[in-house]
């Protein structure tokens, strides 16, 4: 049962007589959906959900927070009452410092014990500040990983005059978005030699880069930083690049990665590697009872492979046998400055003996690469409505080869069909 306590948190010892006790760790796209998927599988359990977190929030609109579009409320991607909806007991403000996979239990930073039957870890990851001469220690550095982040950027940018993002990846191109209107000299800095280099080519970089510099964004690529200049204080003041160039900056955004928030399970017996905790296909870690699922296995960073997992895991903690076998992990869609695009697997030919096709059309964009007849990666950008097809392709693995016509020209009838008895089949 759960006593509440006098500081207004709960003394979890087990659920009631029979009754299965859970505790999800996390607040976000996988704890939130495995919280659900464990009520909707338990009518009559005790379902515990610990977070750092006080306000339920998507990471991928924080952005949107950034540029005016949304409140702190309207990041919240829950249904109203949604804890009380599904008789969930919320935690909130308090941080699993240690677990006992032996004992069934977990320790909160406040030193309160709670036990569970079986857990859910779902607690992300944390942003990753490089070990930039002066950049972790000074004032005024922040990656965009937390509303607590996006809440400091929003504070500081509208007192300061120059902003530098650093990394071009996709949080790094959110921040630039999200902070693109203010009255400030905004930079871009990125080792590689465009922005987005995991889900994009080229050509389809260089038509987000054109719509940025446009609005007068200092874009430097094939660069690295290699000092902030801070004054007596810790206050940026200019971040120094390897070409001996100095960009003015009284804020830095560090977007260049996460790391998975795994250090309470040091010494434990919940494995890791270097990405995070080690899951199956189950979502089971190798301690009993203990399953995982999100960010914290550092491996499928985007938020529908994290509610996915996070039901998946649910699910088989419920008993309800699942896998997590039946979705394409590397997909991203995105739309800055009012251009849509869409990317799956590979953006560029690994070798030769890959095949590439290119259509280019006005402001539309298409490419795709295969092999052997198998779709490997592909890049829509502009018109997004050939994503329903292509998506189909993948996942039913239609080998194009078979298809007599340009990929391009396909739809559904070329490979959907009725049969006899009106089953649909591909």
């Amino acid at each position: 049962m759960c006593s509440k306590m006098s500081n207004g948190s709960f003394n979890i010892r087990g659920g009631r007589r029979g009754l299965m006790a859970y505790v999800v760790v996390g607040a976000s796209a996988a704890g939130i959906n495995g919280a659900r998927t464990l009520r909707e599988y338990n009518k009559d359990a005790e379902i515990i959900l610990i977070s750092k977190d006080e306000h339920v929030y998507s990471r991928c609109i924080l952005h949107h927070y950034l540029d005016g579009r949304r409140t702190v409320e309207d990041l919240d991607f829950t249904p109203r009452e949604f804890f009380d909806k599904y008789n969930i007991k919320w935690i909130k403000g308090k941080e699993v410092t240690k677990i006992k996979p032996e004992e069934h239990s977990v320790t909160l930073d406040d030193g309160q014990e709670i036990k569970y039957e079986k857990i859910l870890l779902a607690t992300g990851a944390y942003s990753f500040i490089p070990p930039i001469e002066n950049l972790r220690e000074a004032n005024n550095v922040v990656g965009l990983r937390d509303l607590e982040d996006a809440l400091k950027i929003k504070e500081v940018a509208n007192k300061v005059k120059n902003v530098v993002v650093l990394g071009g990846g996709l949080v790094g191109i959110d921040a630039l978005a999200g902070i693109i209107d203010y009255d400030i000299n905004l930079s871009l800095v990125e080792m590689g030699d465009r922005i987005l280099p995991l889900q994009l080519d080229k050509y389809a970089a260089n038509r987000y880069e054109r719509l940025l510099e446009d609005r007068g964004v200092n874009l430097k690529f094939g660069v690295k930083a290699e000092k902030l200049i801070v004054d007596d204080n810790k206050n940026p003041v200019a971040l120094r690049l390897n070409t001996g160039e100095e960009i003015p900056c009284e804020l830095v955004i560090a977007c260049t990665g996460v790391r998975s928030n795994v250090k309470f399970l040091e010494g434990t017996s919940v494995t890791c590697d270097k990405f995070g905790v080690i899951i199956n296909e189950k979502g089971e870690t190798d301690a009993k009872d203990v399953y995982a699922a999100g960010d914290i296995s550092g491996r499928n960073p985007i938020w529908p492979t994290a509610v996915k997992e996070g039901i998946i895991a649910a699910s088989n903690m419920s008993g309800k046998v699942a896998f997590m076998n039946d979705f394409f992990g590397s997909k991203n869609t995105m739309s800055f400055l009012g251009l849509p695009t869409m990317s799956l697997g590979v953006v560029n030919k690994p070798d030769d003996s890959y095949e590439e096709v290119i259509d280019k059309n006005g402001d539309d964009y298409k490419k795709i690469i295969y092999k052997d007849g198998c779709i490997y990666g592909a890049i829509i950008q502009g018109d997004l409505s050939y994503a329903g097809v292509l998506t189909q392709l993948i996942k039913e693995n239609i080998n194009v080869s078979k298809v007599k016509k340009p990929l391009f020209d396909i739809d559904y009838s070329d490979f959907f069909n009725i049969k006899e008895n009106l089953e649909f089949v591909y």
